[in-house]
């Protein structure tokens, strides 16, 4: 039984047989490749497989060094002709924590222009106005409300409306708050 790598190596071996005595067929993928070289036998370089410094041609060369020399007012000048020589864009600078990003439809640019209301999440509850009927009841529900207070002090802050009750809490106490004190018969705000 053959391996597929056996099939491999040996249609490897075949193809390039075959290719040595030109027996080969244009249309086969291992055809000779038609390189820069002078001579037909030459060999193309492999690329080196260690971290090796890559030696350019004097030409690429000769061009770093010509570009390092020049001044800034030179180097935007060159750069203006080499983007109107290759029609290149221009383009704003990007800056390094900068992520491409797909572009905004016309639909998205329109939801970003209308302000953006931001759901708020910590309310104050606020006692504005109380019924003089009951007050009484108002009283007690605010001493139960505010955690150290005692009826006196629930009393005072009753008679001197509008208060503040609790501040920063949560939309789900806010609303307990404020169904416990209209229940009570008073008036609440949230802010």
């Amino acid at each position: 039984m053959f391996s597929a790598r056996h099939c491999v190596r040996s249609s490897l071996r075949i193809a390039t047989q075959l290719h040595s005595r030109h027996e080969l067929p244009t249309f086969c993928a291992l055809r000779r490749l038609k390189t820069s070289s002078s001579s037909s036998n030459e060999a193309l370089e492999s690329p080196s497989l260690d971290n090796a410094p890559k030696d350019y041609s004097p030409k690429i060369n000769q061009l770093v060094n010509d570009i390092a020399s020049l001044t800034l007012l030179e180097v935007s000048d060159l750069n203006e002709l080499l983007k109107k020589t290759l029609n290149i864009k221009d383009m704003g600078m990007m800056s390094m924590d900068a992520m491409p990003v797909a572009l905004p439809s016309s639909q998205a640019l329109e939801e970003e222009a209308a302000p953006v209301k931001k759901e708020k999440t910590h309310f104050t509850v606020k006692l504005t106005e109380l019924k003089a009927a009951e007050k009484v009841k108002l009283i007690k529900e605010v001493k139960n409300c505010i955690p150290g207070l005692n009826l006196v002090q629930a009393k005072k802050l009753v008679e001197s409306l509008p208060q503040e009750i609790k501040a920063n809490v949560s939309k789900d106490e806010a609303g307990k708050l404020k169904a416990v004190l209209e229940a009570a018969g008073g008036t609440v705000v949230l802010e």
